[in-house]
């Protein structure tokens, strides 16, 4: 029985998230969590919490065993992105993107 769990307009651009989600894509779960605990980026805390809904999204069906799940797919989308505007010199003005991602994790029993 696969779970699964949506982080949506986290404030992380997709290409750095993307980083780490493709370090822990197929880990099982209690690897992938170990490995974001340590893993020295941004993207990584945020994506550990997506996943630990995920697993407890899984135990709400009594049949699942935690033991074995492990990470079907793991996805990172781009969201909308702020606009912002910086001074420069001379009058000049130049644009700020902050994006933002859209985190879908789905889990799975082996």
């Amino acid at each position: 029985m696969e779970a699964r769990a949506v982080g949506k307009y986290i404030r992380i651009s997709p290409q750095k998230a993307r980083l780490v989600a493709d370090v822990v894509r197929g880990m099982g779960v209690d690897e992938a969590i170990n490995t974001l605990r340590f893993m020295p980026k941004k993207g990584a805390g945020i994506i550990q919490k997506v996943l630990e809904s995920a697993v407890a999204n899984a135990t709400q069906d009594e049949t699942t065993d935690v033991d074995n799940l492990y990470i079907k797919k793991i996805m990172i989308d781009g969201g909308p992105s702020l606009k912002r505007i910086r001074p420069r010199a001379m009058g000049r003005a130049t644009s700020i993107i902050k994006r933002t991602s859209h985190i879908t994790v789905i889990v799975d029993e082996n």
